[in-house]
């Protein structure tokens, strides 16, 4: 058989000491106490000035460095690839000139040596520049990164220009344009540098810088021009053209430069731009364009030999010179870059150890101002917890058992402040107080309607108890099988009103006054109650006949099953039948009462707050005269360690299984009707004076009174 689980609901409430009522009132103390501050004002100071202070400050300030401390870093890796790149357009251009002297001169090999010497020096260069172009990125400008790879991929054209120059019969002007272009695309590059950073100072060395390099390029190539001019002692066709051109743009690249660049800056031009070579190249120039005027022949240098060589080293000197100015301006812009992202990263640092500072301060207020508020309200919810949970129970169970008056005297919760905390407290005390006087007053009129009960469960069992007496003696005398009839259902009501009337007591919470001395058979046990039921004729008892119960609990075994049995007869049909069996509990523990019935049942919902009440007996209100046969079989249950639970039966009705424990039990060999050793039989039975037209109700005997 199908054994259910049996696990009445318990609810723990553990022992809250009791303290003797003292009100408590609010500390004296100053106006300005933090504790007694209210609860908006607190929050506003732990939320509000933390968050602006901490969040704007801390935050945009660090924030705000850091950026301008990438920004500058990335300023700081363009100005070096830009000093790169301009020494690689320095000794590119020299390249270049060297190149249009080799091939004006006519490719001697004097010259091809000086021109590879210079190779090694470019190729160097090319390296440098390779390594400071690595860490270029779109994120330092597009204007830098697209100018970066187009460089890039004009390095690999200086190696192809060296064979062409060395190889073929390219003549000089467009030996002087295929370098240039080249050197065209390095120049793009130094406008780019401040790209990003709003630096007046790098803005406008960035620009003279360019100019600048615009300018020396521009010298350079009249180097180029006029050594090759004089090595034929004559311009070719266009070489003029250029040559004026190239002096037009270093005047003008100059003039740019001096209006941009600073004092200082144009001083060290003027300064370093000067000297016997610089003014020995303007006279070389000046003749040279004379005398190409005159359509003479170029002899810019009649005091001596080596006109070619003389111009290119005095045009040298131009040149290198504005190559130092050119460096010098470089790491300006280097040494500027990387002041300011040190400043900036300097700026950052502050800024988190002020915000680092700041939180510490706002930690310390919120911890503060946190600590005074929660304190009370923990406190409060502790004790609010602990009055819900174990003190107002147990105050109100122990005025239901004993009416103890010194359970009133209920001591207040802890919090003293002021604010609003304090107050709940106060109103939580005056709950608290109220609910333990109503509770005083409501356990006061339980025990007045307990003793009505009580009152009048006595006087009914008394009259009860002399009516089913004359009633026993009178169906002794009596021979009429219609009065005999008739006094059986008049002994059936008594027994029934009898039951009614011990409900009462169970209500009231008393003690049976009747009570067994031996142990009785379950038989009589089942017959007991189904005497105490209507319509006992549909009950098909299947019962054990050897086991016994104990005499202490006879009677409100046969009171539980009594009600069990009448709540099934009255909700199925009245042409069905209802079963009692029974059956062992595996590892002998006890028994296991089955009342059966097909009637209408139960919904879910229904069965299961019908199985709660049974596990754990409620008190008494305006409910149990709804479910009284529920709450008197919870009671007796409770009383004896009998557990009860409901469960459906097929598609209809319900089986309301009894668990009688071992320690109930009497001794004896168990058996059940079923087997067919045993001696019971199915219910009713009629004793010798009853007729099959007027059965009485099956009965065990009368009970022994103590």
């Amino acid at each position: 058989m199908d054994i259910p689980d049996f696990r009445p609901s318990t609810r723990f409430l553990g022992n809250a000491p009791h303290k003797p009522h003292n009100r408590t009132k609010p500390a004296n103390g100053g106006r300005f106490r933090l504790r007694d501050w209210r609860v908006r004002s607190r929050l506003l100071a732990l939320i509000v000035i933390p968050t602006s202070v901490g969040v704007m400050v801390g935050a945009l300030q660090i924030v705000a460095s850091i950026g301008r401390a990438g920004d500058y870093q990335r300023v700081l890796e363009k100005a070096e690839l830009s000093a790169a790149i301009s020494e690689l357009t320095h000794r590119l251009a020299l390249e270049r000139d060297r190149a249009v002297f080799y091939v004006a001169a006519g490719r001697k090999r004097g010259r091809e040596a000086a021109l590879r010497a210079g190779f090694g020096p470019v190729d160097a260069a090319v390296v440098t520049v390779r390594l400071k172009a690595a860490p270029i990125t779109p994120e330092h400008g597009d204007g830098a990164w697209y100018v970066t790879q187009q460089l890039l991929g004009r390095l690999p054209e200086i190696g192809a220009i060296r064979e062409t120059v060395i190889g073929s019969q390219l003549l000089a002007l467009p030996t002087l344009t295929k370098y240039s272009q080249i050197t065209t695309t390095f120049e793009q590059f130094h406008v780019h540098i401040s790209q990003g950073v709003e630096d007046e100072t790098i803005g406008d060395g960035v620009r003279s810088l360019s100019a600048l390099a615009k300018a020396k390029d521009a010298a350079s190539r009249q180097r180029a021009l006029l050594a090759g001019a004089a090595s034929a002692r004559r311009f070719q066709t266009g070489e003029l053209d250029r040559f004026m051109a190239s002096r037009a743009q270093q005047e003008s690249e100059v003039a740019v430069f001096k209006s941009v660049a600073t004092l200082d800056e144009a001083q060290l031009y003027d300064d370093t731009v000067t000297g016997t070579l610089v003014d020995r190249a303007e006279s070389f120039r000046l003749r040279a364009l004379a005398q190409d005027k005159e359509g003479a022949p170029l002899d810019i240098d009649p005091d001596g030999r080596g006109d070619a060589d003389r111009w290119f080293a005095a045009m040298s000197g131009t040149v290198d010179g504005m190559r130092t100015v050119e460096r010098r301006m470089t790491e300006s812009i280097t040494v500027r870059s990387r002041a300011l992202q040190d400043a900036a990263c300097r700026d950052a640092l502050l800024a988190a150890v002020g915000s680092a500072l700041l939180l510490l301060l706002v930690l310390y207020v919120t911890v503060v101002m946190a600590r005074s508020l929660v304190g009370p309200l923990r406190r409060l919810r502790t004790e609010a917890l602990r009055i819900a949970w174990e003190r107002l129970p147990e105050t109100v169970r122990a005025l239901r058992e004993s009416g103890d008056e010194s359970a009133l005297d209920v001591p207040p919760i802890g919090v003293d402040s002021r604010d609003e905390v304090g107050e709940v407290a106060r109103a939580f005390d005056e709950v608290h107080r109220e609910a333990v006087r109503l509770a005083g007053e409501e356990s006061k009129l339980r025990a007045n309607v307990n003793a009505m009960f009580v009152n009048l469960s006595r006087r009914s069992q008394a009259l009860v108890e002399r009516q089913i007496r004359l009633i026993d003696g009178l169906e002794r005398g009596e021979c009429d099988d219609r009065r005999l009839g008739d006094l059986f259902r008049l002994d059936h009501l008594a027994t029934r009103m009898r039951r009614n009337s011990e409900s009462l007591l169970v209500l009231a919470g008393q003690e049976p006054s009747r009570r067994w001395h031996r142990p009785v058979n379950l038989l009589d046990v089942a017959r007991a109650a189904v005497s105490e039921v209507e319509d006992f004729e549909r009950v098909v008892p299947f019962v054990a006949d050897n086991a016994s119960i104990a005499g202490e609990a006879v009677n409100d075994v046969v009171h539980l099953l009594a009600e069990l049995i009448e709540n099934a007869l009255s909700f199925s049909p009245r042409d069905s039948r209802v079963t009692v069996s029974c059956s062992t509990i595996p590892g002998g523990s006890g028994v296991l009462l089955s009342v059966t019935d097909t009637g209408i049942g139960m919904t879910p919902e229904e069965l299961e707050r019908a199985n709660e009440r049974l596990a754990d007996a409620p008190s008494v209100d305006v409910s149990v005269s709804r479910r009284m046969g529920l709450f008197v079989v919870a009671r007796l249950a409770q009383r004896h360690g009998i557990r009860v639970r409901l469960r459906r039966h097929g598609p209809a009705g319900l089986t309301a299984m009894v668990f009688l424990p071992d320690r109930l039990l009497g001794p004896g060999e168990f058996r059940t009707s079923r087997d067919p050793t045993s001696t019971a039989r199915p219910y009713p039975s009629t004793p010798e004076t009853a007729t099959p037209e007027h059965p009485r109700p099956p009965h065990p005997g009368h009970p022994e009174h103590p």
